[in-house]
């Protein structure tokens, strides 16, 4: 929270709260929600992703589970990339893995991606392999 910092902060009752641009509400700012919003504010600032495209902590109908997805990017009105993010101290492991990929049974997705701050696993459905980083956004020319 130093002065580079570029979120919006609020405190209610001795609890701390983010803006979240994507939502335009404060939300508590919990460890994941921290993680979130960098990741967020790092795909559309560093990597130009359309923040329009964004959508955030939606709820989705999987088998019988209502669950409710981190992120979706979405690419002319299309899911093209699923986010799931976890606080920082927490492992990405399979467990983590099979909650992302029951997603993908509603969803067609061409990338998922896993991240807890630290570690980032983005997975190429339509090549059927893990990548470094997040996929490139793509502009006008490439679709």
């Amino acid at each position: 929270m130093s002065s580079s910092d570029p979120f919006r902060y609020e405190v209610r009752d001795n609890k701390t709260y983010i803006w979240d641009a994507f939502r335009k509400k404060f939300v508590f700012l919990s460890k994941e929600e921290w993680v979130r919003q960098n990741i967020l504010y790092y795909l559309v600032h560093e990597k130009g992703y359309q923040s329009s495209s964004i959508s955030v902590e939606k709820q989705i109908q999987v088998g019988n589970t209502r669950k409710r997805y981190d992120a979706v990017v979405y690419i002319k009105e299309k899911p093209w990339l699923l986010l799931e993010c976890k606080e920082e101290g927490e492992t990405l492991n399979e467990k983590v893995l099979q909650q992302v990929l029951a997603y993908t049974s509603v969803m067609q997705i061409s990338f998922l991606a896993v991240t807890n701050g630290k570690q980032a696993y983005t997975y190429d459905l339509q090549q059927a392999k893990w990548i470094q980083g997040f996929p490139t956004y793509p502009n006008e020319l490439t679709f």
